[in-house]
């Protein structure tokens, strides 16, 4: 490809991106600037509003996907659209010299790697919130902090998995063999989900790494239970408690991106299709916690489910050389592990989780 060509093509991909980032920041701070101003705690009824717009909006961009996804790479001709599908090796047959037919292909593939990445995302990020409730009721937060503590939390998520998807990204197109390790990664902890599933697992607060960390770094008010998570006293500036579990929110989820971003590499190459299901996945982690944070537990079979999701998409990477699973039937899996997991949750469930589950 021409060196014009890929400037305007680079170019263009930043300019998308960029518009992407502008609207999900934009939105985020009209919840927390109009409807979320006042620390108080979130209803249900609340909650469902903004899982469905969230969702809603999420399938909107499925479609835009769908429908113009060339337009993230600004292809213009078979050249540049087969040097694409090469790139992130697209499981799309190229032998076809007739444009629009390979054009249509494409963006349909684009479609079905999107929402397969938003949905593996979507389902991890539900067990996911039982951890962020384990660590609310941990550290003793009221309720009415928890929508500030989770916004700014995603905020940080949307940097760090920016990071973490391209150079991964990078990585992969001049290693390939990388998706070997990820592949390990994901069977491992799969098993190791499956095998530590009916574990109770508790946070002692005081001994937590981040904890330690930030105490050392940092004067830490511990008696203050406002909202602020920075505040100065006797004229020395000292981080809040809150802070402190903002910080310890931070890092679970880069412990989670871990798991999660590999899965959806094995779905698609393409980073920006990848931070695309990501983002609108966390974003939608946020408004799903308060919808079923007291429920959660009662998904009994869900982590059996999850294991063997993160196998299945684990061992795809591993022969993906020798055998590729096609994106729709990846997508069927996909749908139907996450089916029987719940409907089995819903026939079998357990009891609710409470903050006396998590006291030291």
């Amino acid at each position: 490809m021409p060196i014009l060509n890929q400037a305007i093509m680079h170019i263009h991909e930043i300019l998308i991106f960029a518009g992407f980032l502008l609207f999900i920041i934009t939105m985020l701070f009209i919840d927390i600037g109009i409807f979320n101003k006042e620390a108080k705690e979130v209803s249900f009824k609340n909650a469902l509003y903004w899982t469905t717009g969230w969702v809603s909006l999420s399938l909107i961009f499925w479609g835009v996907i769908y429908f113009y996804g060339d337009h993230i790479h600004s292809i213009n001709n078979i050249t540049q659209l087969k040097e694409i599908i090469a790139r992130y090796n697209h499981p799309i047959d190229v032998s076809s010299n007739d444009y629009e037919y390979l054009l249509g292909k494409y963006r349909q593939n684009l479609g079905l790697e999107y929402i397969t990445g938003y949905l593996i995302e979507y389902a991890l990020s539900i067990d996911n919130i039982f951890v962020i409730l384990m660590i609310f009721y941990s550290f003793g937060l009221q309720k009415k902090y928890y929508h500030k503590v989770l916004f700014w939390g995603i905020l940080g998520a949307i940097v760090m998995r920016f990071f973490f998807i391209f150079v991964s990204s990078a990585l992969i197109q001049q290693f390939s063999w990388i998706l070997y390790g990820f592949g390990i990664l994901l069977v491992f902890t799969g098993v190791k989900m499956f095998i530590d599933r009916n574990k109770n697992e508790e946070i002692n607060t005081g001994d937590h790494k981040i904890v330690i960390l930030a105490s050392k770094l940092f004067r830490v008010d511990k008696e203050y239970q406002g909202p602020n998570f920075f505040i100065r006293k006797g004229g020395k500036f000292y981080i809040t408690s809150l802070f402190v579990i903002l910080l310890v929110i931070e890092f679970t989820d880069v412990i989670f991106a871990v798991d999660s971003v590999p899965a959806i590499f094995s779905i698609t190459q393409d980073p920006y299709i990848v931070y695309f299901s990501n983002i609108f996945a966390i974003i939608g982690l946020r408004s799903l916690f308060f919808l079923i944070q007291n429920i959660v537990e009662k998904f009994s079979y869900l982590k059996i489910g999850l294991s063997v999701l993160l196998v299945f998409i684990g061992l795809k990477m591993l022969i993906h050389d020798f055998y590729q699973i096609s994106t729709m039937y990846s997508l069927i899996i996909v749908l139907s592990i996450l089916s029987v997991s719940i409907v089995l949750s819903l026939i079998f469930p357990k009891s609710t989780i409470s903050p006396d589950s998590f006291k030291n």
